[in-house]
């Protein structure tokens, strides 16, 4: 059984047995587990829905992770247990996701499945122990030492996790997954487990009060990156578009920017590039032709492996210069300035344009046996011009995509 499938079979036993235990013990405080039922939902309802968001519904999940470790209502001692935490979180998640699932734009099933376990870790750490007064003689510092702690292994738990989904859909390297994952907790991880720590602590203090007046800072922040996203989005745009240049021209064929983009994002997914070089290698893969227009005379086809490696060296300075003018990050112009430099002295991303371009120009004119051919030219010059590891990585991708280019977009 593959990892996803079973993540998804362990979410919907979970789901399952915990339905059917509240089906049959009923609901306990109602107006709590309503309380909590509506963020949740509201969260759902306000998901980002852009490209792979690290945290797709942060007031979602803060809301889920306080329930699962709430204890007490304005000093009152809660009665709910780990299975109405599960049941309550996931009827509430799948209402806020109605839109979503109708729109079909985001992997529910995932979202739902990582709630789930994650939701469900949390409250059987939590509530068994909690209701049997184990945690009676925590109080103060201690007790929000406390549900930090859970919440920092809820977290690693939900990263794993991810990063096992991620990797079943993908393919790509699981370590590098989980490495990403436990980075972002730096980041939108750290505020969903401080917001769900302090509502937690704060519901027990001042009632249900406390709901709206801790969620809104998240969900300000919440916003403000979507709009981050937004800029990003809109950068990436203009550096395809600066990248399109080359092919109105007809320096280079079409598309070819596009499909060394996508296939040297392949390559640096295998060989574990975090998140932040991979940037880089896609914006310097889109623009790594563009010292060509600085050219008087086209070089056929736009091929410039094949061209002297002192031509080749010019080309990627007059890139790298053209690069810079642009006001992109400079360290995607130096990735373009060595793009034609000894591949013993390149940054790895040089290393993975200059093989990833080389392989696109001798194989996509070629017959069918073409991309073996180009493959097979690439290993024999690993000696000189191109890095053993990169093409060995290359190797790898094209052998899961059966030596196809992947598709660009």
């Amino acid at each position: 059984m593959t990892p996803l499938r079973l993540i998804h079979a362990c979410a919907a036993l979970t789901a399952a047995a915990c339905l059917a235990a509240v089906l049959w013990c009923g609901v306990e405080q109602g107006g709590i587990a309503l309380a909590f039922g509506v963020l949740i939902a509201v969260g759902e309802l306000t998901r980002w829905t852009g490209d792979r968001p690290r945290q797709a519904a942060p007031l979602g999940t803060a809301g889920s992770l306080s329930y699962a470790l709430l204890g007490a209502d304005a000093g009152q001692p809660t009665l709910h247990g780990a299975t109405q935490v599960v049941t309550v979180v996931l009827a509430a998640s799948l209402l806020g996701s109605v839109p979503h699932i109708w729109r079909g734009s985001s992997p529910t099933l995932d979202h739902l499945a990582r709630r789930v376990l994650t939701v469900g870790f949390a409250a059987v750490c939590f509530q068994p122990l909690y209701n049997r007064g184990g945690f009676d003689r925590w109080s103060g510092h201690a007790y929000a030492l406390l549900l930090v702690a859970l919440l920092l292994l809820t977290a690693l738990c939900d990263a794993v996790l991810a990063a096992a989904l991620a990797h079943s859909r993908t393919r790509w390297p699981f370590l590098p997954l989980l490495r990403d994952e436990l980075r972002g907790l730096y980041g939108i991880g750290s505020a969903v487990c401080a917001t769900g720590a302090v509502i937690a602590l704060g519901v027990a203090v001042v009632g249900l009060w406390a709901l709206p007046v801790f969620c809104l800072p998240l969900l300000l922040t919440q916003l403000s990156i979507r709009r981050y996203a937004a800029v990003r989005a809109t950068y990436r745009q203009t550096i395809a578009s600066l990248a399109r240049a080359t092919e109105i021209a007809g320096y280079t064929p079409t598309g070819h920017a596009r499909r060394v983009a996508a296939l040297g994002l392949a390559v640096g997914r295998d060989l574990g590039l975090s998140r932040p070089e991979l940037t880089v290698l896609e914006y310097a893969a889109l623009m790594h032709d563009i010292g060509q227009l600085s050219l008087l005379d086209p070089v056929p086809a736009g091929a410039t492996a094949g061209l002297p490696a002192q031509e080749q060296r010019r080309i990627a300075l007059l890139g790298g210069a053209v690069v810079r003018q642009t006001g992109v990050d400079a360290e995607v112009a130096v990735v373009v300035e060595r793009q034609a430099d000894p591949y013993r002295e390149q940054p790895v991303a040089a290393r993975i344009v200059r093989a990833v371009n080389a392989y696109e120009e001798k194989a996509r004119d070629a017959d069918p046996e073409g991309p073996l051919t180009a493959l097979e030219e690439l290993r024999l010059a690993t000696a000189a011009d191109y890095a053993p590891d990169v093409v060995d990585a290359l190797a790898r991708v094209l052998a899961r995509d059966r030596l196809t280019m992947p598709r660009a977009g």
